[in-house]
């Protein structure tokens, strides 16, 4: 248990250094022209902004810049409509039969109290948020909501979320049913906002980075970018159907600013 948050304590830290990259054995080098340049000829089947230099002095503390992006790589940056892929980007999207304007939301959401025998009510004299306000927030807001039920997990020692009554581990090693509730969620999400799917399949075989640092030793589903590639392959593949199930006359919901 106490391993879960150190992990959580060690992503803050992954924020400031910025995202690890593998080391350079791995990493496919830049073709060099006769001329002894760089041959950035590959980018000219995409939009040329995706890679437009951003000055250092303009980058938020966070931020891997869109220049960072190695050979036949391209970060997910907020800065163009790449960002649509982010979890904090506003894509509503109905997920069993509730409106979430972010993935961030829904993500958050699930760390607060849902029944009225919830356990989670004794932790604190008063909650800051509920867990639909929560549900309803745009993604820096839904992040701080969860900062806060962070500290009271840690203070409970708790490593669990809950959706629909059911405990779920949160934090683990290997991809669970926190995993598959995000995942689901990202297809809910692509299914029912055409941009999305139009980024996805723009983006065809580059290596998709995240525009801030994420630690190697968090759980898959906060490697976002992985699994927008994991997703477009099975795109690319005619293994994933675009139809949704869900109720779409729900998707009218507006992100909360706080």
């Amino acid at each position: 248990m106490k391993a879960f948050w150190i992990l959580l304590l060690l992503i803050p830290t992954a924020l400031l250094v910025g995202c690890t990259k593998p080391n350079s054995a791995e990493v496919p080098q830049t073709p060099i022209t006769p001329a002894g340049q760089a041959d950035d000829s590959w980018k000219n089947e995409f939009p040329a902004h995706w890679w437009k230099p951003v000055p250092r002095e303009e980058a938020k503390s966070w931020e891997v810049l869109p220049q960072d992006a190695g050979y036949k790589e391209v970060v997910l940056s907020k800065r163009n409509e790449l960002g649509l892929l982010s979890n904090f980007t506003e894509t509503p999207f109905v997920f069993h039969g509730v409106c979430y304007p972010t993935v961030e939301a829904f993500w958050q959401m699930m760390k607060y109290p849902e029944t009225e025998n919830d356990p989670r009510w004794k932790w604190a004299k008063n909650w800051k948020y509920t867990r639909e306000h929560v549900s309803q927030m745009n993604g820096y807001a839904a992040k701080s909501a969860g900062g806060y039920a962070n500290f009271l997990m840690e203070k409970n020692d708790a490593n669990w979320v809950t959706f629909e009554g059911k405990v779920i581990p949160f934090a683990t090693k290997e991809p669970q049913e926190h995993y598959q509730l995000i995942w689901d969620a990202l297809i809910e999400k692509l299914r029912q906002n055409p941009k999305v799917l139009e980024v996805v399949l723009a983006t065809k075989d580059l290596k998709l980075l995240p525009d801030h640092g994420v630690s190697e030793r968090s759980p898959r589903e906060w490697h976002y970018y992985l699994l927008w590639m994991d997703i477009r392959e099975l795109l690319k593949n005619g293994q994933l159907s675009l139809d949704t199930t869900e109720d779409l006359s729900l998707r009218n919901c507006k992100a909360r600013n706080n």
